[in-house]
């Protein structure tokens, strides 16, 4: 199981595939999405990697908070997020997660807080039919009508869909397929809408309901402090081929 990153959410568009159809993404941007700490089994239970993204003032992070970023040797970060990992997928603690840590083709889940709509009636909050246009309705046409409340069972019962305040929910859309990954930018194209506003921060995990592709980097794609590029493995140099003498 590998880590999860954040992101910020840019806003929609579409891209073009080579057969001519356009396909309608959620372009989301990393921003020095970096490992600030490990949670281990022998200190605290679990196996998990605590992420940062985003720079922070550092006159608003407490001093407690600038400690534990001295300690990781990381800038203060603007968010924070914990993504449970197993033991063999630990990323070094400061270590920059970058955009190829997703390939295209593959499926992410991602979570985010929805839209704020503020006080909505039941037709807008749940999608209520409403009363009727005519024969004796008048001003209610948009009321929710009778909530339970007569002799049988004589109260209203709880968690009834009435009118109250709609969105700010934290939700979680599955199964959206990576469509495209710039990691020089820190981009990543999913296919289909995402929750929230643009500017909100999301998280992008792989796919819990869907088989993870075999050429996804392990642990992970990123790049140490310091380092320019994300490590792989070196092919073996060829050897110089040999030098033929005059007979």
């Amino acid at each position: 199981m590998r880590s999860g990153v954040i992101a910020q959410k840019v806003g929609m568009t579409r891209i073009f595939t080579d057969a001519g159809e356009h396909v309608p993404v959620t372009v989301l941007k990393i921003d020095q999405c970096q490992v600030v700490a490990h949670r281990t089994v022998e200190k605290n239970g679990y196996v998990a990697l605590q992420v940062g993204v985003g720079k922070a003032k550092v006159k608003n992070v407490s001093a407690a908070e600038r400690g534990r970023f001295a300690v990781a040797k990381v800038e203060p970060k603007q968010k924070l997020a914990e993504f449970r990992v197993s033991e063999d997928a630990l990323i070094p603690v400061g270590a920059e997660i970058t955009a190829d840590h997703f390939i295209p083709g593959q499926f992410v889940d991602v979570t985010g807080t929805t839209t704020g709509k503020g006080f909505a009636g039941g037709m807008k909050r749940w999608n209520f039919g409403g009363l009727r246009a005519t024969h004796g309705v008048s001003i209610s046409h948009r009321s929710i009508g009778s909530t339970g409340g007569r002799q049988d069972p004589g109260k209203t019962f709880k968690n009834k869909k009435m009118p109250g305040h709609m969105g700010v929910d934290r939700v979680t859309t599955q199964n959206l397929r990576v469509v495209r990954t710039d990691p020089e930018r820190g981009l990543i194209l999913v296919e289909g809408a995402v929750p929230g506003v643009a500017g909100g921060w999301i998280q992008i995990r792989d796919a819990v309901k869907r088989k993870l592709p075999a050429d996804v980097p392990q642990p992970g794609k990123f790049r140490e402090n310091g380092s320019s590029a994300a490590p792989a493995t070196e092919a073996p140099a060829p050897e110089a081929p040999a030098s033929e003498e005059n007979a």
